[in-house]
């Protein structure tokens, strides 16, 4: 592999890396997140400049709730983020871009009719429609996301007025937004009302949308979920004020998990419009809702008898009707991370800080409460601020542009820990006097039953997850403690570690589990591990990054039934980026002789274009190496992927041969741990 890099320069960054010196103690380059959610009112215009601003100030924000899970072979929910950014004022413009195959960041920097009225724009995959301050307005129609349309940003635009004179309209379906069958749509910060039947129809199976901190208001639909004898919708619905609208409020049909928190539904008297009811759960709907405001709203919560309905927290002031819950529903935490605000303070919080806001590089959290303290502390005997690593992270801002250090006292922390991808320049440590005075720890394995009787499934099995770019973990012990010989029935997967973002820095950590340790995910994301250990024996260290493990140590452990036999490393890695790099490391364990496969290949869900690379250089390798170190996997020869060693020694090492590939000296000048991390230099920070 070529490296197009100047030599002097690689040769530099080489010597800091690989030399033994210590790493630079000047901090890398901040990832630019912008201020994400925006601040108060302003202009009602917008130059092109301020426009560019704008979007440069917001399209590094990805959604929390259910668009931030990774589902359908999406990860989470960005946008057009990496795309060009184009500034659009007139319709044909935001047509063309819209409807586009590559990914763009559309900035509506004034007001855009729609023609005819009801027109709803076809949006494509890889979007983000962003109203430049409070100065885009959709007149007259709205936007429409088809079967397979994903990774769509509607946010901080005013969609008003295809209103034809009737609220409970059947003739005519302009709405504001609708979905049908698209998923990882992220809906946040916009102003929706006086439409046509209504704002936001998610339809046929569309999946894992978060709609957030919206006024959706004077209309006789708030928005409707389902039109499908299908359960398979994931939809988050927070921080939205509701008002004067008379139904479905919302209607939510046939959904797997709906969760809707912190809401504010107003119905106030003598208005044109009177509500018939408020939170909805139909069909098979498996319903959780929390700490929202009902007030006035005839019949606030209602089901039928086939869905589920758990409420907790929420305030009913001046409501009247049914008010119902039961049976039992999801634990929301289970799929991703999220903080309640108490119910009381919903409607203030809410009306002042709903729909578009003006300011570039506030955030929504900021209009809310205070940003969060760059130092927050943890331990699990309430000495601290916060009981559990969890609660510590949750405090933490969305989008915050800063790095917070939560420091966790000596102690066990049983749990899972959620780092989300809308909470970067995070650093977890621990404050003992070594890596094993703070351990993190689960029992989750892939085929164990979640409350719900769902499995965990691999990724879903890890006691800690971090989806956050820039984030830090050090002076700490994350493991699984499934055990395999209690149920050998299921699948025994049991992640300790899963990380699954760019620029993430493993400093002196301790990582045990048995199969599938450490999940190391997303094509190009990169890892760093140095001064730590990871335990385990099949597939240990496995995924698609591109990850080094660095003056470290690999420690093989025997199966459950006491056999020696495993595999150290299964790559995934996409083609034309760089996989697993061992450096500078030991790996041996209290296993028998030629027992252990240093890796095979890979190819996750039988995807051929995959090119799984592991190289193992200047390392030790014990006598539990076997003389053939690679293996097959799935059907695939190891030998059609990328797999080498360099300059390894002990018992275990072997000299080059077919099937012991050794790279040669010009060869492993280009496979260092410089060319792995780019321009990024950890620093522990």
């Amino acid at each position: 592999m070529s490296d197009t890099r100047s030599k002097p320069r690689h040769r530099r960054r080489r010597t800091v890396l690989l030399a033994g010196a210590p790493l630079a103690v000047v901090a890398a380059g901040a990832l630019a997140y912008g201020g994400g959610f925006l601040g108060a009112d302003g202009a009602d215009t917008a130059s092109a400049a301020t426009a560019a601003a704008w979007a440069d100030d917001t399209a590094d924000d990805t959604a929390d709730g259910f668009a931030s899970v990774d589902a359908h072979g999406q990860n989470g929910t960005y946008g057009g983020r990496g795309g060009e950014t184009v500034t659009v004022k007139t319709l044909a413009d935001l047509e063309k871009y819209a409807t586009a195959s590559n990914p763009y960041v559309i900035v509506v920097a004034g007001e855009i009719k729609m023609d005819p009225v009801g027109k709803e724009i076809k949006v494509a995959s890889d979007k983000t429609i962003v109203g430049a301050g409070t100065a885009g307005h959709i007149v007259g129609g709205g936007f429409f996301l088809g079967t397979g349309v994903h990774n769509v940003i509607i946010r901080n635009l005013t969609i008003r007025d295809s209103y034809q004179g009737t609220w409970n309209d059947k003739d005519h379906d302009f709405d504001a937004v609708q979905m049908d069958g698209a998923h990882h749509v992220w809906i946040d910060h916009n102003d929706l009302r006086r439409m046509a039947d209504g704002l936001i129809d998610v339809r046929k199976d569309s999946t894992n949308i978060t709609v957030s901190w919206n006024k959706l208001s004077n209309d006789n639909k708030a928005f409707g979920i389902g039109w499908t004898e299908n359960v398979v919708t994931d939809i988050t619905i927070h921080h939205n004020w509701i008002r004067e609208t008379e139904q479905r409020n919302p209607s939510t049909d046939n959904a797997a998990h709906a969760h809707l928190y912190n809401n504010y539904l107003q119905d106030d008297p003598d208005t044109d419009i009177t509500s018939s009811y408020g939170n909805y759960s139909r069909g098979r709907t498996k319903m959780v809702l929390e700490n929202s405001y009902f007030q006035g709203v005839n019949n606030p919560v209602i089901k039928d008898s086939t869905a589920t309905l758990v409420q907790r927290g929420s305030v009913f002031s001046g409501t009247s009707g049914r008010n119902e819950s039961g049976g039992s529903a999801f634990t929301p935490s289970d799929f991703y991370a999220y903080t309640l605000d108490k119910a009381a303070d919903v409607p203030g919080k809410l009306k002042s800080g709903v729909g578009p806001r003006s300011s570039i590089g506030t955030t929504a959290t900021a209009t809310t409460k205070a940003a969060a303290a760059s130092t927050l502390t943890v331990a699990a005997d309430g000495s601290a601020q916060y009981k559990t690593v969890q609660a510590a992270v949750d405090a933490v801002p969305a989008n915050n542009t800063a790095r917070v250090d939560i420091k966790v006292a000596p102690g066990t922390y049983r749990g899972t820990v959620n780092i989300p991808a809308n909470k970067p320049h995070i650093t977890v440590v621990g404050t003992g006097s070594s890596r094993k005075s703070t351990v993190l720890v689960e029992g989750h394995a892939a085929g164990s039953r979640k409350p719900d009787g769902s499995t965990y499934g691999t990724s879903g099995s890890a006691t800690v997850t971090v989806l956050a770019a820039d984030t830090q973990l050090r002076n700490l012990s994350v493991s699984n403690d499934y055990d395999e010989s209690k149920d050998t029935s299921i699948a025994a997967q049991a992640v300790a570690l899963r990380t699954s973002a760019d620029k993430v820095f493993l400093d002196s950590v301790i990582t045990s589990g048995d199969q599938d340790t450490l999940l190391l995910d997303g094509a190009g994301k990169r890892v760093y591990m140095r001064n730590s250990y990871v335990v385990g024996n099949v597939d240990f260290i496995f995924g698609g990054a591109t990850a080094v493990i660095d003056q470290s140590v690999i420690t093989l452990k025997k199966r459950w039934d006491g056999t020696s036999a495993g595999y150290v490393m299964a790559p995934s890695t996409a083609a034309g980026k760089k996989g697993l790099l061992v450096n500078r490391t030991t790996i041996s364990g209290d296993v028998s002789a030629g027992s252990f496969h240093l890796g095979r290949n890979w190819h996750a869900g039988g995807d051929a274009s995959l090119d799984p690379q592991a190289t193992v250089r200047n390392s030790t390798l014990s006598a539990a190496i076997k003389a053939k170190p690679w293996t097959d996997m799935g059907g695939f020869p190891w030998k059609d992927d990328r797999f080498a060693e360099y300059k390894n020694t002990g018992d275990g090492a072997g000299a080059a041969s077919a099937d012991r590939p050794q790279l040669s000296d010009s060869q492993a000048a280009q496979q260092e741990v410089a060319d792995w991390l780019g321009d990024w230099t950890p620093t522990a920070s």
